[in-house]
């Protein structure tokens, strides 16, 4: 078993469409959109996705710095390495996977729910919500382990033809929009509400969560220390164009008018009901079934992400080392793969024992809070990036290692403080959420206490953090023997003169 994965299998097309598929954009026009309609944000719902793909426009750019120098598969707990140093990489790390794991365990959720009308009109059948997710992670455990470059076409598949479904809502919406016509109210704000705007911006950039899962397949891309900064660029730009057209066609479609209002009755079947007025039946099926195999390519997704910072992590000794070995046949990281697998069955099993009560809503917190804590690691990135860019600067412009870093730095860091002052309005509770936080610090300060005590215990170890299986001598410090006492020379007496030879 090697501890190497394969090279050159993934372009940066195929980067792309992974991290696409975890952003699952029609899941939050289905399940975002609507809400944010209804709280009367209007025409700010559009411009805020737009607002926030401008600022990770910005956090690509050093992003894609680091991935340049550093392109192995741990990727953002590598560059926070780098930046902030190994014990806040740890902490990252350990922070990483347990954020990807809440947005998976969301999917699973909302998955189990979307499959539910689809089975009863085609089948007749009614099956718990626990089934359906167990039959996906099936499928995902068994992908886990196959070529990357054949999930990768699966992948692809699915996100295409998402994109191309969500697109022809989009048209038909705008082709036959409401009575009053496409009208300049529904593009521009009636006036400032920096109130709203702040709340949609945060709901925007939480949109965007899984954007950066590029980083994780450097090691198999075609061009490593490329392409993951261009499938980076690629999918913020059609993550946010996306989004914002499909948002503002809903609300041309309703009238610009009366958005909140039948968003508010209509929830989150907003998308379907509005397509069945224009579009034939089957479109609407169609767009049924787009929501589940677009949730199924999202946890999918996901599980390679996690995979792969297992993998790291395993490689370099910080977790076992067997974490980092890969498959002799398909150089898959099958082990991290599998461990995945099996912690995600754990967790899966512990819900449906429990018995959740609202499975679709505690989907949506599940997927907020993961990513709430990416949110934080997003704004360590760009700190790390700001940080190392300018401490060793490889020839990168003034551009690239302050001025980008410095703007994204701002935005995320603002965004985020947007976001944890309405806690209780971002998860539709009244009053703080603060357990929230005390989790997210409690999860980032055991990594780094983790990595503490391998500076201490296992100083080579702690030496490799962040070096992609580089191997690492740390050489001990030997004493210096003291100098030799010298004979204290009386006062007046003169110096021996020197001999030339």
């Amino acid at each position: 078993m090697g501890t190497t994965l394969a090279p050159g299998r993934l372009g940066a097309a195929a980067v792309a469409f992974f991290a696409l598929a975890a952003t699952a954009p029609i899941a939050v026009l289905i399940n975002v959109v609507p809400a944010a309609y209804a709280t009367g944000g209007g025409p700010l719902v559009p411009l805020s996705f737009l607002a926030a793909g401008v600022i990770l426009i910005f956090f690509a750019v050093g992003w894609s710095a680091m991935a340049h120098r550093a392109p192995f598969a741990g990727a953002l707990y590598t560059y926070i390495t780098r930046g902030l140093g190994r014990p806040a990489g740890i902490g990252a790390a350990w922070l990483a996977l347990v954020c990807y794991q809440a947005l998976q365990l969301g999917f699973y959720g909302m998955l189990g729910v979307a499959a539910a009308p689809l089975l009863r009109s085609w089948f007749g059948l009614g099956a718990d919500w626990w089934m359906v997710a167990a039959a996906c992670w099936l499928l995902v455990t068994l992908c886990g382990t196959i070529r990357s470059e054949v999930v990768s076409g699966l992948v692809a598949l699915l996100v295409l033809t998402e994109i191309a479904v969500a697109a022809g809502f989009t048209a038909a919406n705008a082709i036959d929009p409401a009575g009053e016509g496409l009208t300049r109210a529904s593009i521009v704000p009636s006036g400032p509400d920096t109130t709203t705007f702040g709340l949609l911006l945060a709901v925007a950039l939480l949109a965007f969560a899984g954007f950066e899962t590029t980083g994780p397949y450097a090691e198999e891309s075609i061009r490593p220390r490329r392409d993951p900064g261009l499938a980076t660029y690629a999918v913020v730009a059609t993550v946010a164009v996306l989004l914002a057209a499909a948002s503002w066609s809903l609300s041309a479609a309703t009238g610009a008018t009366r958005i909140t209002e039948v968003s508010r009755a209509r929830g989150s079947e907003l998308l379907f009901d509005l397509a069945a007025e224009r579009l034939a039946p089957w479109a609407v099926t169609l767009g049924r079934l787009m929501l589940l195999t677009g949730l199924f390519a999202a946890v999918l997704a996901l599980h390679q992400a996690m995979a792969r910072y297992l993998f790291a992590l395993g490689r370099e000794r910080v977790l076992p080392a067997g974490l980092g070995h890969t498959s002799p046949r398909t150089l898959a990281p099958r082990s991290a793969s599998l461990t995945q697998s099996a912690v995600a069955a754990f967790l899966l099993a512990g819900a449906a024992l429990a018995g959740v009560a609202d499975p679709p809503l505690a989907g949506r917190r599940l997927v907020i809070a993961g990513g709430l804590g990416l949110l934080v690691l997003l704004v360590a990135t760009s700190v790390a990036a700001l940080l190392h860019l300018n401490q060793v600067p490889n020839g990168e412009g003034a551009w690239t290692r302050f001025v980008a870093p410095l703007l994204s730095t701002v935005g995320l860091g603002s965004i985020g403080y947007l976001a944890f002052r309405d806690l209780g309005a971002l998860f539709g509770v009244r009053g703080e959420v603060w357990i929230l936080p005390v989790v997210l610090a409690g999860v980032a300060l055991a990594g780094t206490a983790h990595a503490l005590v391998l500076r201490r215990a296992r100083p080579v170890i702690y030496a490799g953090i962040g070096q992609g299986g580089v191997p690492v001598v740390v050489t001990p410090k030997v004493p210096q023997p003291l100098p030799e006492p010298r004979e204290p020379r009386m006062p007046g007496a003169h110096r021996p003169e020197r001999v030339k030879r």
